[in-house]
């Protein structure tokens, strides 16, 4: 079964605001407290304090931190979380996130990712909440992620910029492509770092999914506001399977033909495509006018990512236009697991009746172990079967 998170962003999200739902919701302040202190970065305290905001009971995630001084670059953070050693799952959500912040960024200082200096998001709190938001996924369980529609604030902020609109430029950039409203607060709402774990986490945006409610938490922004609790509150599921008779989940299909790009341009254009937020992507050969050999590149995109994506499948194919259609998707439920192969972790994909290996990992293991690639796959979907023996339903 895949369990869900759908963060419910009525007055904005941050990442102290993410960590507390998530706490409150049940993850386990020892074990996540026990994998965000792998992050090579000391000084700091993880203390929950039970609040009232609007008269709704939440928990504020507050970290102590013994401020350094560092302005630390985005290189800098991501060689941290590698050199943490932290579960694979956990590790790819932080570095998305640092990611996704630094290209925004970048985009706004016009400087490339790796040269980004962080700021307030490089400090050693932003570090603890956006590890810590990814740990208390893992200790949840936690699939997938998804999020209502985004609050933001109005007026003007205080940063290390200086004044500046709010909502934020950087959380302007990171939400690009998701729904977002503003609420007449003058509080920032949605942070940067905020933004930054929807931006690399949640699959799509929208109502509460068809889910069978397990828990729910309540996460407290600083402040207590006049007119709005001011929380993110997160709700925990496992997702309902959807009737064949049902519409399923929407997505748009988005294609291009192209008869000028090499081989390397279109391998690397399905590879923006999927880092860019993408279901799935493809390439079809296809004969185009005149007889002339060409190809069909196609993207499977949640429809709040359309424009961002026809973005990126237009220049990186130099196509002058998009065409897309609507259709409905029915994904089965699947359990995302690890197993081992000679002291090499892999990651596996498991549904009714199949085990399916990551191909990375494998080949990963088999550079590291000298086995041969069957060798390794077959043993991984081995360990599986004899860790959890699979319902042959």
């Amino acid at each position: 079964m895949t369990t869900l998170a759908w963060f419910h962003c009525f007055a904005g999200i941050a990442g102290d605001m993410a960590l507390g739902s998530l706490l409150d919701a049940g993850a386990d302040v020892e074990e996540v407290t026990s994998l965000v202190e792998r992050v090579p970065v000391k000084g700091w305290k993880l203390e929950l304090q039970p609040v009232l905001r609007a008269g709704l009971a939440a928990t504020r995630a507050i970290v102590h931190a013994d401020e350094d001084g560092v302005v630390r670059t985005y290189a800098h953070i991501s060689g941290l979380i590698d050199e943490a050693r932290l579960p694979q799952r956990v590790r790819d959500r932080a570095q998305a996130a640092f990611a996704a912040l630094a290209r925004a960024e970048g985009r706004l200082h016009r400087r490339p990712p790796g040269q980004v200096h962080f700021h307030e998001v490089g400090g050693i709190d932003a570090i603890v909440d956006v590890v810590g938001v990814c740990a208390a996924m893992e200790v949840l369980g936690v699939d997938d992620v998804r999020a209502s529609p985004v609050a933001t604030g109005s007026g003007m902020i205080r940063t290390a910029h200086g004044i500046l609109p709010n909502p934020a430029p950087a959380v302007v950039e990171l939400l690009r492509g998701a729904p977002t409203y503003g609420r007449a607060v003058t509080v920032e709402l949605t942070t940067p770092t905020g933004a930054a774990l929807l931006a690399a986490t949640a699959s799509s945006y929208g109502p509460m999914p068809a889910m069978t409610v397990s828990a729910t938490g309540f996460g407290a922004g600083t402040r207590e506001l006049d007119d709005l609790p001011n929380v993110t509150q997160v709700v925990l599921g496992t997702a309902a399977a959807a009737p064949e008779d049902e519409p399923g989940q929407p997505v748009v299909q988005l294609e291009v033909n192209v008869d000028d790009a090499t081989g390397e341009v279109l391998a690397h254009t399905v590879s923006a495509l999927l880092e860019a937020g993408a279901h799935d992507a493809w390439i079809t050969p296809i004969v185009m006018k005149k007889g002339r050999p060409a190809y069909t590149v196609s993207v499977l995109a949640d429809p709040a990512l359309v424009e961002q994506l026809s973005r990126v499948l237009a220049t990186e194919t130099g196509s002058l236009g998009v065409r897309g259609r609507r259709l409905d998707r029915w994904p089965a439920a699947r359990l995302a697991a690890e197993v081992e192969v000679e002291g090499v972790p892999i990651r596996v994909k498991v549904s009714a009746g199949r085990v399916k290996v990551e191909h990375d990992d494998a080949a990963r293991a088999a550079r590291r172990t000298g086995l041969p690639l069957r060798q390794v796959l077959a043993r991984a979907e081995a360990a599986w079967h004899t860790r959890q023996p699979l319902d042959p339903a």
